[in-house]
């Protein structure tokens, strides 16, 4: 990661370690939702490459927010990943563990998190120089083994659970040892009204803050 990313990236973590996942957002709906995110100290903007025109969206986050990390989710191969760093993405997230996709972004600089379930695949996904990893799909990694998975990993590995999570059980998981969440469908849907957005992306902030109860 080059050192201005790197820079933003920690400030992002420490400022609201909460990735928005807005998947099925179109080119036109991004800059509202992305002034509802930002207006709630979000920082980590994701669009799914499986929406409509992601990387019109991409580009448009990334040129409208240049201090938060914009990027995609859904990366697969490593020609995406390239052709979200040529729209100014600075982040990649997969559901999956490819060394070919972690390569990739890793020699263009991007912060990249791919998706894990077990020891041996968040070991063999940092040993291939990943960012962090993401815990996918966290309905399936509970707390408990957040927690056995932290036992194993350096202290500063970077946990991400990431499906399924709701305020009401970010607590759990933040004990267990996760870093921060990817927020999906809890956040953002298709054709939602961008004051429903604004209010759950305030609502997942204060929950993290642990200022309300779930």
């Amino acid at each position: 990661m080059d050192e201005p990313l790197a820079a933003q990236w920690a400030q992002a973590l420490a400022r609201l370690p909460l990735v928005g996942i807005l998947r099925g957002i179109t080119p036109a709906e991004a800059p509202a939702v992305g002034d509802a995110l930002w207006d709630a100290d979000w920082r980590l903007f994701e669009v799914p490459l499986n929406s409509p025109e992601p990387l019109r969206s991409i580009q448009s986050m990334a040129r409208r927010f240049p201090q938060a990390v914009v990027g995609a989710g859904t990366v697969r191969t490593a020609l995406e990943v390239r052709q979200v760093h040529d729209a100014g993405g600075r982040m990649i997230v997969s559901p999956h563990f490819d060394p070919r996709v972690v390569a990739a972004a890793t020699g263009l600089g991007l912060v990249c998190l791919p998706g894990v379930m077990t020891p041996t695949e968040a070991l063999a996904a940092l040993d291939a120089g990943a960012t962090g990893v993401k815990l996918f799909p966290a309905e399936m990694i509970t707390p408990a083994a957040v927690k056995a998975l932290r036992a194993v990993l350096a202290p500063e590995v970077l946990l991400f659970p990431v499906g399924g999570i709701a305020t009401g059980n970010m607590a759990a998981y933040r004990a267990a040892g996760a870093s921060g969440f990817g927020i999906g469908s809890a956040l953002y849907k298709p054709g939602m009204q961008t004051a429903a957005v604004a209010a759950s992306a305030h609502a997942f902030a204060q929950a993290w803050a642990g200022t309300i109860r779930p």
